[in-house]
């Protein structure tokens, strides 16, 4: 072959990569794609958030320590089945989309050889603790903006604890599980000050009854009945005396004897 062959075909390879690449700046200068507001694919039993819809609440996943405590791993390797689809988690496995998460738990971020990671994940550092695997899975954008990973995440805390504790058991030395932190304030929650109820505050079944108050003393003045019964006493008297009345006197009720006239006729 001389070199005037030579450099035709050199000449056309050349041709072909700067229309190519021509052709791709034209294209990303006229076409502006527009992102998806949900997966396209729906992998069930995941719940998709349109983006920019999450509140600040939606974006904070709850503590995983006290659900790994109790997490099943058969059905986290059933849950993790939806995902192979983009990675592995067998020893030695291949890379697909995603690596291979054999011995994830515990290991260097966008560490495992083989695998070109974004340079989000790159330069987010740190190992796969189990509080960064949970908030992770959880919204993988929003732990790591900018990642490759276009999965929503799963949102059921349950599920996602059951994946941990699966992917937790693919390694040759599976890392301990964390301990649960012991809840604090419930006692406090019964008091709102803090305090245990003094001796001298009493109980409703231990409150006494109130006092019924004394009688009132009998009205001084002489005689049995009080003033009012003496003043009765001498109004009919005074009748008697007249003579207004030949018959004896009613008896009086409030009396305890019989009161006849003095003058009055038998």
């Amino acid at each position: 072959m001389d070199s005037f062959e030579f450099n035709k075909i050199a000449a056309a390879i050349l041709l072909a990569l700067l229309t190519v690449k021509g052709a791709d700046l034209i294209a990303e200068i006229l076409i502006h794609p527009t992102k998806l507001k949900e997966n396209a694919f729906k992998i069930e039993g995941v719940q998709t958030t349109p983006e920019g819809g999450a509140t600040s609440e939606e974006k904070r996943p709850g503590p995983i320590e006290p659900l790994l405590a109790s997490a099943n791993v058969t059905k986290g390797a059933e849950i993790f089945k939806k995902c192979m689809s983009c990675h592995t988690a067998e020893k030695g496995g291949p890379n697909k989309i995603g690596p291979d998460l054999y011995n994830v738990v515990g290991s260097p971020k966008a560490k495992h050889p083989g695998y070109t990671y974004s340079p989000a994940m790159t330069s987010k550092g740190g190992a796969w603790t189990f509080g960064d695997l949970n908030v992770y899975l959880y919204s993988p954008r929003d732990f790591v903006p900018g990642t490759k990973m276009s999965f929503a995440g799963i949102k059921n805390d349950q599920e996602r604890a059951d994946v941990i504790a699966y992917l937790r058991q693919q390694s040759d030395n599976p890392l301990p599980l964390p301990a649960v932190q012991p809840t604090q304030g419930k006692e406090k929650a019964a008091s709102p000050s803090g305090q245990q109820p003094s001796a001298k505050q009493a109980t409703p079944g231990s409150q006494k009854a109130p006092q019924a108050p004394a009688p009132a003393a009998p009205p001084q003045g002489g005689g049995k009945g009080g003033p009012q019964l003496q003043n009765q006493l001498r109004a009919e008297k005074k009748t008697v005396s007249k003579g207004a009345s030949s018959q004896p006197t009613q008896q009086n009720p409030n009396t305890t004897s019989n009161q006849t006239p003095e003058n009055g006729s038998k």
